[in-house]
C-alpha cells in the first residue's frame, strides 16, 4: 500500500506504507485511516511533532553508534549499512516542506 499526500499548494508526495505510517504516527494521526486531513490550524503542531520525532531518531541512532566502538563501525562500513541508511530527517523533509507551504497559503494536507 502507498500513502499519497496531497495539498493544493504543492505537488503530491507518495510514500511506501511503512514510511507513511511513521510520518502519520509522528504527527499524531491514525495511520489506520485510509484517508485523513491535517487542517491549516493543525499544521504548526504537526511540524513541531515531526521535528521532535526527527531529533529523537537522531539521538537514538547516535547513542546506538557510540556503543559499537571501532570494530562495530568497521563492520558497518563493510556491509554498507551506516552510510546508506535513509533517516527519518530525509524521509520527512518533503512532507515538512509541504506542510510549511500549505500553511503559508492556508491550505490543508490530505491523504
Amino acid at each position: 500500500m502507498l500513502y499519497k499526500f496531497k495539498s493544493r499548494s504543492t505537488a503530491d508526495i507518495i510514500m511506501l506504507q511503512a514510511h507513511g505510517r511513521q510520518i502519520l504516527q509522528a504527527i499524531g494521526k491514525s495511520p489506520d485511516d485510509a484517508h485523513g486531513i491535517v487542517t491549516a490550524d493543525q499544521i504548526p503542531g504537526a511540524i513541531q511533532a515531526l521535528e521532535a520525532a526527527i531529533a529523537a531518531d537522531e539521538t537514538r541512532r547516535a547513542e546506538g553508534n557510540e556503543g559499537e566502538g571501532a570494530s562495530g563501525a568497521q563492520d558497518q562500513d563493510e556491509r554498507g549499512d551506516a552510510g546508506e541508511a535513509v533517516r527519518l530527517r530525509q524521509r520527512a523533509a518533503p512532507f515538512i516542506d509541504m506542510l510549511r507551504r500549505s500553511a503559508a497559503e492556508g491550505k490543508e494536507v490530505t491523504w
